[in-house]
């Protein structure tokens, strides 16, 4: 059985084929037709493979937007980012935090910013075996994800066991204190939870065009994905920032829907 409900008919009830579409089950004992068979196109072979019933209800692609943020900065590139992903036809980009693993007493103290309730968080790590593509986003912690992110993977052994998340398309965005606190390399250790979940790592390049090259102005970010530079928490993420997190939104969401209709 293929994506979206297609399958390929048995030997007990084949289906006759005129032109490429089913006409309806061919008894055993059938004569022959005596018409030349017709020739199968690439488009036709598609039937095959992977087709949609008709009366299928359409389907949006789905793209989970999953995040860390202690003071605000990953999310607002994950707003961004799911602003970019819905401007692309039929995908659904839905955001959601990871469960805070400090109790409320030390976030106080670290001056966290308020959670807004409106970003629900995600139940369980079998929420992300129906979605079609990922963007996980986090805070550096000494150049790898922050703690909370790390439970949340260390959460999905089943998943893993089971490799339910092998073959989709993930990406990730992160936040940094400094210009030389790991805008790079907290994206580059991250790939590792991707690896063994056999999953396929989406980096942006250089396909933001000239706002990669700005010097003009601070701007986090790189090739791994979008990123914002935090200082000491009360930095607010620049409009360029902004911008390629948005960017990434878009041409993650063409990646997974390219891929979801293969």
């Amino acid at each position: 059985m293929g994506k979206g409900g297609g399958c390929v008919p048995s030997k007990k009830n084949s289906l006759k084929l005129t032109a490429g579409v089913a006409t309806g089950p061919v008894e055993k004992n059938d004569p022959p037709e005596s018409t030349p068979s017709p020739v199968v196109t690439r488009e036709e072979s598609a039937y095959e493979a992977v087709s949609v019933s008709p009366s299928e209800p359409y389907r949006n692609i789905k793209l989970l937007i999953v995040f860390y943020s202690m003071y605000g900065h990953v999310e607002g590139l994950a707003r961004r980012m799911k602003l970019g992903a819905d401007s692309v036809d039929g995908v659904e980009a839905v955001l959601y935090r990871v469960p805070e693993t400090l109790p409320d007493e030390v976030l106080v103290k670290m001056r966290a910013a308020p959670v807004d309730d409106s970003i629900p968080v995600i139940g369980s790590p079998a929420d992300l075996v129906e979605a079609d593509g990922f963007l996980f986003g986090f805070p550096t912690r000494y150049g790898s994800m922050a703690a909370q992110m790390k439970a949340f993977f260390d959460s999905t052994g089943q998943l893993w066991k089971e490799q339910k998340l092998a073959g989709k398309p993930a990406g990730f965005f992160v936040s940094t204190g400094t210009q030389g606190g790991g805008q790079e390399t907290t994206a580059w250790t991250a790939i590792t939870q991707l690896a063994h979940h056999g999953m396929l790592f989406v980096p942006i390049g250089y396909t933001f065009g000239a706002g990669m090259f700005k010097m003009d102005s601070t701007r986090g970010g790189s090739p791994y994905g979008a990123g914002v530079f935090a200082g000491d928490g009360t930095r607010e993420p620049s409009d360029n920032e902004l911008a390629l997190a948005e960017h990434q939104g878009r041409y993650m969401a063409a990646i997974v829907k390219k891929m979801a209709q293969r």
